[in-house]
């Protein structure tokens, strides 16, 4: 029997009533739009005065393959970039490597040079476009290679826009993407967030994520709280440095995710605003009211997608998305239908961008700002949503931050006692899955569904692309290599460095490889 009850075991009543809010100060916790506590929007008329920016994730294959792609959204209305990476780029190693094997251009585009990363962007101009980037333990370096082939189109950094997750606690605690031991780990998110301060105005130096939280099956209680313990590190670490507050927190960014629960997820975007608002306020003392501003991207779920009648996902995308919407997203991806199965294909993708401008240009949804306000049920889950995580927040504190509650694996207990929890709803039917435990379509197949092929043959073209690279470019990367490995070694900011040495040919997994030999690997089994 279906349960009436949110993903963290709130109790959801038949009813709510002004006495729900007996103790609720309107003033105090809503204010108005682009005021603190920021609870109805980081800005006075949001979607009035720019529509959220949709930004489909994409990225496959070949550098060719990947600018193909982007070049055809933009075609088709998109209005921002979202770049995936494959795996190896993600762990540091070239297209050549051994690791590489059978992985390459499978997650994402295969980055191992300047010159995949120019075709990448090839006929997209840079300075004109947002561009985000979901990299974490390499980021220093993609961002590198990124900032580089921009200024050689004339573009300057300063102008840049964009974004690159480089959230690496979450990569420990629910993902898996890391490189190097926790500490220089977070020496290296630092070094990107300093140096976009000081050069690079106009970009986001982090995305601190909830997302992959949600998709290992946190609840939204602990997607929020664990996202903000996270934020709280990160802060801590740049503040170390001597750095004010003031001089970087307006430039953080957050990335969260859009579930099916809609009046859950509306109530948990409008309480992470007011919660960031607090932390910045109370707990930083920022003064710049543009530092407490939680600006967040979205990207609806890609653990409520089935293979299983694949084309129910439309309506489960378009549920998540005007959540994300009513909840006052700065910018969003919706998911294709098809990416139970397999990378989304041409058509499938288009039909996801379509859903984004649907919503935004042919429905009324974004003519008033944050229209569920004062509803009795929303806001009385957004203080329920916002007292549990700051619960969460304490007891994370009491274990020494999150940096220690990843390294004792609170955080992955957590989440895996919240995962298991759903299953077994799902399994008892407690939480109702349409065409997986409940009104399942006989024999149903999934032939006339197209599935994206990658080619068979990338590996070898991007094996062949970097010997040609490796053949023609000069020795003077060695030199600076040299350089970077010394640097390592200090407490220097490494940004300049690692800048040297990809604008003088090295490639992301030789970067990658210095600083394994200055700082080496992160072994999960031995913490």
């Amino acid at each position: 029997m279906k349960k009436h009850k949110t993903t963290f075991g709130y109790e959801i009543k038949e009813i709510y009533t002004p006495e729900d809010l007996k103790d609720f100060d309107p003033e105090k916790e809503l204010g108005k739009p682009g005021e603190p506590p920021f609870t109805r929007g980081i800005y006075p008329n949001m979607y009035r005065g720019k529509i959220w920016t949709m930004r489909q994730y994409a990225g496959f294959g070949t550098a060719e393959q990947t600018n193909e792609r982007f070049r055809y959204l933009l075609s088709q209305g998109q209005t921002g970039l979202s770049l995936a990476f494959d795996l190896p780029t993600q762990l540091g190693y070239d297209a050549d490597h051994p690791m590489s094997e059978g992985e390459v251009g499978r997650t994402g585009v295969s980055i191992s040079t300047l010159n995949d990363m120019r075709e990448v962007f090839r006929d997209i101009d840079q300075a004109k476009v947002s561009t985000s980037m979901t990299i974490n333990a390499t980021a220093s370096i993609i961002l590198a290679f990124y900032t580089i082939i921009a200024e050689e189109k004339g573009a300057s950094r300063e102008k840049l826009s964009g974004t690159v997750q480089n959230d690496i606690l979450k990569e420990f605690a629910a993902r898996g993407n890391y490189i190097y031991p926790v500490e220089p780990s977070m020496r290296l998110v630092g070094d990107i967030i300093e140096f976009t301060a000081k050069y690079m105005p106009k970009w986001n130096p982090i995305s601190i994520s909830g997302y992959h939280y949600r998709e290992a099956g946190a609840n939204s209680v602990q997607e929020l709280a664990f996202t903000f313990a996270d934020a709280i590190a990160y802060v801590e670490e740049v503040l170390k440095r001597g750095i004010d507050i003031d001089e970087f927190a307006p430039r953080l960014s957050f990335f969260f995710n859009a579930q099916i629960n809609f009046f859950e997820e509306i109530a948990k975007f409008r309480a992470a605003r007011r919660i960031w608002y607090k932390i910045m306020k109370y707990r930083f003392k920022a003064k710049n009211p543009k530092s407490m501003r939680l600006r967040f991207h979205t990207q609806t779920a890609g653990s409520s997608l089935t293979a299983q009648e694949p084309m129910n996902n439309i309506i489960r995308t378009t549920i998540e998305a005007l959540a994300a919407v009513l909840g006052g997203t700065q910018s969003l991806h919706t998911n294709s239908y098809d990416e139970a199965l397999s990378l989304p294909t041409k058509e499938s993708v288009l039909l996801a961008l379509r859903t984004q401008q649907i919503i935004a240009y042919e429905t009324d949804i974004a003519d008033t700002v944050d229209p569920l306000a004062g509803s009795y049920f929303i806001e009385s889950l957004t203080n329920e949503i916002e007292e549990k995580v700051m619960e969460y927040l304490e007891k994370i504190d009491s274990l020494g931050g999150a940096v220690e509650a990843v390294r004792i694996g609170f955080f992955q207990k957590e989440i895996e006692e919240s995962a298991y929890n759903y299953q077994k709803e799902i399994e008892s039917c407690e939480r109702i899955i349409v065409g997986v435990n409940a009104y399942k379509t006989e024999n149903a197949q999934n032939s006339d569904i197209e599935i994206f092929h990658l080619p068979e043959d990338v590996q070898e073209e991007r094996i062949r692309k970097l010997k040609e690279y490796k053949s023609k470019r000069s020795k003077d990367f060695l030199k600076y290599l040299r350089i970077l490995k010394e640097k390592a070694k200090t407490s220097e900011n490494l940004m300049p460095y690692i800048f040297d040495a990809a604008k003088n040919g090295a490639t992301l997994g030789e970067i990658s490889d210095t600083l394994r030999e200055v700082w080496g690997t992160y072994d999960e089994l031995k913490t």
